[in-house]
């Protein structure tokens, strides 16, 4: 026995503590009481009173219950961990079981200078608005934006797909504050696509307290870590929502009773997010690519949150509503969409070249939309009818039929080479499709492989 419980509340337990120097913040102390084993994080010592976090309910709970010192968080590590959901502790969710277990301490990774690789090279998905206007380098960090019903599980479904077929390689879910709804429809859709053997998921739910969400990131990482380091793969992790995350952090600062920076976010959100993406990275092994949706607060790209996230990522990839009204998937929006891999020095002259003639002549064809609003078509010169209808085409092309949507669209899943998407699109920049009907390039893959 290390100490006894002085106080409680919903997102704090203080203990007296009989042996101060045997425990240290960061430590994890339990207690069986009724039946039921309490689990708690030490997160501040003050002489010998230690302020913990509980990892669930503290119903039940009362002054006077004796806690002894527990094993770290840990979860399983070990080729074990496909097709398992996982919560925030490591426990396992989905009825499946683990034969002699191998576990980790989910804080125990950190990656060292020595073991970085930052001349990694670029990992081609497949997907061509994605390979065209954002190409991705193995262990960059990328923003996932957009809305519901845009296609963000089709994206993360067919990425997990994409990368699989050509290195497999297998993916890691991390669903911070997750609403049990969406992780069980994630859950099912991935067991429809075939794709359940190939991921490893952790859900800190919605419903669970702060601990259980802030939790999730650091077992999703060790399990990406795994693959990385011990299976030397090229990883994809998915984090949704990273904003929550920091949320999560908010209120275990504001229960512990440390004093706010503005908005509520807590004086060490800077150090708690670098924590968390300084993890994810390429090592001569492998790598770990990682998308992160972000929630925007009312839509402020300035919060202080936001911009702290993105200060680490390397680009971002947006869909639109708008987009998809059009019938146009995936629905990219290729204006606001980035990556710090467009530059002639990473992707070459020709790749860099074409990407500013595309968003050239999609940005004239956005205003000529304006004016055949008002004007007709029959009033445009005859190079803006060329830029016109070369600008549709090019808007149709980076369409595409994705493998795990087959069922439903009955249209065979494309996977585009880059070489291919560049020919493509400098054909139709360039007029050699000029006599080709615009609908010819909706939903297929290379048009001069057709």
């Amino acid at each position: 026995m290390v100490g006894n419980i002085i106080a409680v509340s919903d997102l704090s337990v203080k203990v007296l503590l009989s042996d101060s120097a045997s425990v240290l913040v960061g430590d994890i102390l339990y207690a069986n009481y009724q039946d039921q084993t309490y689990k708690f994080e030490v997160a501040e010592i003050n002489g010998n009173v230690a302020k913990t976090i509980p990892f669930d309910s503290v119903i039940y709970l009362k002054k006077g219950i004796p806690l002894s010192k527990g094993e770290p968080l840990e979860i399983e590590y070990s080729d074990a961990i496909l097709g398992k959901v996982f919560d925030s502790y490591g426990n396992i969710l989905n009825n499946e079981k683990i034969e002699n277990p191998h576990k980790k301490n989910v804080y125990d990774r950190k990656v060292s200078l020595d073991e970085l690789d930052i001349n990694s090279e670029i990992l081609w998905t497949g997907i061509k608005a994605i390979d065209f206007f954002a190409p991705i380098q193995k262990g960059s960090k990328l923003g996932l934006l957009g809305g519901a019903g845009v296609g963000k599980t089709v994206i993360i479904k067919e990425l997990i797909n994409n990368i699989f077929k050509k290195f497999q390689s297998d993916s890691i879910f991390i669903g911070v504050g997750e609403r049990s709804r969406e992780g069980r429809e994630l859950y099912d859709e991935m067991c429809d696509a075939s794709l359940m053997d190939k991921i490893s998921i952790v859900f800190g739910q919605m419903g669970d307290n702060a601990t259980s969400r802030s939790k999730a990131v650091y077992s999703g990482l060790t399990l990406a870590e795994y693959l990385r380091d011990e299976k030397k793969q090229d990883v994809l992790l998915f984090i949704d929502n990273i904003y929550r995350y920091v949320q999560a952090k908010s209120e275990i600062s504001a229960e512990l009773g440390r004093f706010p920076i503005e908005n509520g976010y807590p004086t060490t959100m800077a150090s708690d997010i670098s924590e968390v993406e300084e993890r994810i990275n390429s090592t001569q092994d492998g790598s770990i690519t990682s998308f992160q949706a972000i929630y925007i607060p009312a839509d402020d790209f300035t919060d202080e949150a936001v911009q702290t996230i993105m200060n680490h990522l390397d680009g971002q990839i947006v869909l639109d509503r708008s987009i998809a009204e059009k019938g146009i998937y995936p629905a990219i929006n290729v204006f606001r969409t980035t990556s710090s891999l467009v530059d002639p020095e990473y992707i070459g002259e020709r790749h860099f070249n074409l990407i500013e003639a595309a968003l050239k002549a999609l940005t004239r064809y956005e205003e000529l939309e304006e004016i055949i609003v008002v004007l007709g078509i029959e009033e445009l010169s005859e190079e803006d009818k060329l830029t016109f209808y070369r600008s549709r085409k090019l808007r149709n092309y980076f369409s595409q039929p994705m493998f795990v949507a087959e069922q439903y669209t009955n249209m065979k899943g494309q996977l585009v080479d880059i070489e291919d998407i560049l020919d493509d699109v400098e054909n139709i920049l360039n007029g050699k499709y000029d006599d080709v009907d615009e609908t010819a390039f909706l939903y297929i893959g290379s048009y001069g492989r057709k």
